[in-house]
């Protein structure tokens, strides 16, 4: 089976511009692999670049060597080498991120926030809502609430408009960047379902999680951040 994920003797270092030029080595020797269907949770403690993979992976963060292959409308694309162009195609054709915080356009209704992923894909807007409100009515949010914007609500709420919002695309790979850290055990039982939904579909997951209970639910295989930290 081909990996949807490939990382290759992936690295990362900051230039401390501010700083007279430091450089601060983060990681080195990042090698794995995802295949369709799994999901893959990066474990170690904070600081220990599990996050800075994740933004490797979605091309925030520019590698400084080895190679990020994902497989992009049928052909693999090596993230470390792409130009901006095909980057930004990557994230709209193949790979979703849920973060750990909203980042949406003010005033916007939260039924809007969540489906604006499909209408971006070209669904129509009846067929988006009715889709986003099957999401938020899973993740516990009140219908009185979905015409207000995500800003009026609470931290707990918030995530899950954030999570309902990045869960919504039928993308091949999947980010996950503490996806419960604000949630109660109810909605982290519909998270751990939602995950279970998307390997079903062959979706490749890439996540980090801190709760020890929904980790051991979710992951098919733990990667140990500390064997890529760059002063190991």
């Amino acid at each position: 089976m081909i990996p949807m994920i490939d990382i290759r003797n992936a690295e990362k270092t900051f230039v401390m511009h501010l700083q007279d030029g430091i450089r601060l080595p983060v990681v080195r020797g990042v090698s794995f692999h995802v295949a369709p269907g799994e999901c893959v949770v990066l474990s170690g403690p904070s600081g220990a670049g599990k996050s800075s993979i994740l933004k490797m992976i979605f091309g925030n963060y520019r590698c400084d060597g080895g190679a990020i292959n994902v497989q992009h409308l049928g052909m693999p694309i090596d993230l470390v080498t792409a130009e901006p162009r095909q980057i930004l195609s990557v994230r709209r054709n193949t790979i979703g991120y849920v973060s750990q915080f909203l980042r949406a356009v003010p005033r916007v209704a939260s039924l809007d926030v969540v489906a604006e992923p499909l209408l971006a894909a070209g669904v129509a807007r009846d067929e988006a809502r009715e889709r986003a409100a099957v999401l938020l009515r899973k993740l516990n949010i009140p219908v009185r609430l979905w015409k207000l914007p995500p800003s009026t609500f609470s931290g707990g709420e918030q995530q899950r408009v954030n999570i309902a919002r990045g869960f919504i695309s039928d993308l091949p790979i999947l980010l996950l960047d503490e996806p419960t850290a604000s949630l109660d055990a109810a909605n982290r039982a519909v998270v751990v379902d939602l995950v279970a939904e998307k390997k079903r579909a062959g979706v490749a997951m890439v996540a980090i999680v801190h709760d020890d209970e929904v980790r051991h639910l979710i992951a098919d295989r733990l990667v140990d951040v500390t064997s890529f930290a760059a002063n190991a």
